[in-house]
């Protein structure tokens, strides 16, 4: 079984992205927008980014223009963290009012729609796609200027579930696994975002570009492996550390009581005088 570089790493995303065909049908296909409405989708940002540069595992951000009239965001995130559904309306709500300069008219501002493919599973029902839009109690809409649509890559896929063949696409490892989604798919996104996957693996340049990024992932994961044992040992160690001066703190209140001096107790309980009267010191703090 050949592998390949993963449609969801950061270098085949942005690559992915690039394709107007893969923009444009897989655009349509998240939002129900129909493909002959789409008039212009243009990238906004010709440099596909991380949004934090330090994160290994981080979010690939991908700013499109769609028809002139809204912006879409759509980003890949692999790692889970706390707060991630705040981080989402936050650079949503940032995308929304970034057009706007001082004086101008609130009707510039343009719709804002959000597209998250998600490696791991946010919630706990059965949909792996969701869309989320400003809604009243009885669900009347208010107003259509943010929608978040969520794509949890992880859960289990029905043949009724319309992006199937983009998740099992951006699931794919090896080229055996596109082959067969080649076969049954009908969509020319689709099939257009396998020609390009199965191109970049012909590029060493991109194949070096991945094998460094895994290397770099491994040694992350070494280094906090690391430092996890070693917070551990050490925990350990001050553990019982804190329990033999707990014990010596007893022995020392008793000879205390008795009127005996720092120098006595560290000659009968053999301990240097310097942590005696540190022990001592702890005993009469409040």
């Amino acid at each position: 079984m050949r592998k390949i570089i993963p449609p969801k790493e950061d270098e085949c995303l942005k690559n992915l992205m690039e394709n107007e065909v893969v923009r444009r049908h897989f655009i349509s296909q998240v939002t129900g927008i129909p493909l002959e409405e789409i008039r212009l989708v243009r990238l906004m940002n010709t440099f596909l980014r991380r949004r934090y540069r330090k994160r290994k595992l981080g979010i690939v951000d991908v700013l499109v223009e769609l028809n002139d009239d809204a912006k879409i965001n759509i980003e890949m995130q692999i790692v889970r963290y706390a707060g991630w559904d705040r981080r989402c309306l936050f650079y949503l709500a940032k995308m929304y009012v970034e057009d706007l300069r001082s004086g101008e008219a609130y009707g510039k501002l343009r719709r804002c729609i959000n597209i998250s493919i998600l490696d791991f599973n946010l919630t706990e029902d059965e949909d792996n796609h969701k869309v989320y839009r400003l809604r009243d109690e009885k669900g009347r809409l208010f107003s259509d200027v943010f929608e978040v649509h969520i794509i949890e890559l992880q859960k289990k896929l029905t043949e009724e579930d319309s992006l199937k063949d983009w998740i099992q696409f951006f699931n794919a490892t090896s080229e055996e696994e596109l082959n067969m989604i080649k076969t049954r798919t009908k969509d020319p996104g689709v099939l257009e975002a396998i020609r390009e996957v199965k191109v970049m693996n012909f590029g060493k340049r991109m194949r070096l570009r991945y094998e460094m990024r895994l290397k770099e992932k491994r040694d992350q994961m070494a280094r906090e492996e690391y430092l996890r044992q070693e917070g551990q040992e050490r925990g350990i160690k001050e553990g019982i550390a804190l329990g033999q001066d707990q014990k010596l703190m007893e022995l020392i209140r008793r000879k205390l009581a008795r009127g005996q001096s720092p120098e006595q107790i560290a000659e009968a309980l053999e301990e240097t005088p310097e942590h005696i009267r540190e022990l001592i010191q702890k005993i009469k703090q409040p």
